[in-house]
């Protein structure tokens, strides 16, 4: 199959973000036409739910634009503007709209991040919400993969099995990789992977299973080194994934096959009808 009708599941960008509000229909068309299909648009907090809902319903009137799939949760980096319902907000958006995911959630140890305790019990109280309502999540890891790791551990032994996920810009080593590959999570590869000296992220890259990775953006953040700079969007992905494909010395055909598989078989469902889980 050519490269041109090669297509592409972006597995985490922010199409929500304040960068593309000069250009947002521009830029999904950009990325319809790079062969991107659907689109992964996690919120960051409560309160930008409701524009994530209004992309994804937008997205099915638009040929041009990708799918969006809307994922709802509160980013640990926002929890310092969390208010004391958003929890239960969160809940009522889940029962009410059901989305693919929980996300994006997780843990962030770097320099300057809020409190972690702070960070740990909202992302436990969402983990259990995942569990609940039996949806995946999109985990953020930053200096955390471990703390992450224990986490998911422990909620997975008071409440239901949380049905994976996937670990956005994974970093970890590669014995944590197996354990949450173990846990049913797939692992996210996007522009970090491009630059030569990340060597561990290049190392995962080439080595995981072919079943337990997938691709991404983190658009407008985390630009591959020809962008180093500038704004990241979601048409870099089929460039990134040429990254991906050489390291893994693989065609860029299987590699669109395998992570659109992984993708599909993790959500149970790639548009807004009836899980297939």
């Amino acid at each position: 199959m050519s490269e041109a009708m090669l297509t592409w599941i972006d597995t985490h960008v922010h199409w929500d973000a304040a960068e593309f509000d000069q250009d947002r229909d521009a830029a999904l068309v950009r990325a319809k036409l790079a062969g991107v299909t659907h689109c992964l648009n996690p919120s960051v907090s409560v309160s930008g739910v409701s524009q994530i809902q209004a992309l994804a319903k937008a997205s099915h009137s638009r040929n041009d634009w990708p799918t969006l799939l809307p994922a709802y949760g509160i980013h640990p980096l926002y929890i310092d503007q969390i208010q004391p319902d958003d929890l239960q907000r969160l809940e009522a958006q889940l029962r009410a709209h059901r989305p693919f995911a929980i996300g994006e959630i997780g843990l962030d140890a770097y320099t300057g991040a809020p409190d972690f305790a702070k960070q740990q019990r909202v992302f436990e109280a969402q983990l259990h919400l995942a569990a609940t309502y039996q949806l995946p999540v999109l985990l953020h890891v930053r200096h955390a993969v471990e703390a992450v790791i224990q986490t998911l551990k422990r909620v997975q032994r008071s409440s239901q099995k949380i049905p994976g996920g996937i670990a956005h810009a994974f970093n970890g080593s590669a014995v944590q990789a197996q354990q949450l590959i173990d846990m049913g999570f797939l692992l996210g590869f996007g522009g970090g992977c491009t630059y030569e000296g990340s060597t561990r992220i290049r190392a995962l890259a080439a080595q995981l299973p072919l079943t337990a990775i997938v691709l991404e953006t983190d658009a407008p953040d985390m630009s591959p080194v020809w962008l180093h700079g500038q704004r990241n969007e979601s048409n870099q992905l089929p460039l990134v994934a040429k990254t991906v494909a050489a390291l893994r010395q693989i065609s860029l055909t299987a590699l669109s096959e395998a992570t659109t598989g992984n993708v599909a078989r993790l959500l149970g469902r790639l548009t807004n009808g009836a899980s297939a889980r």
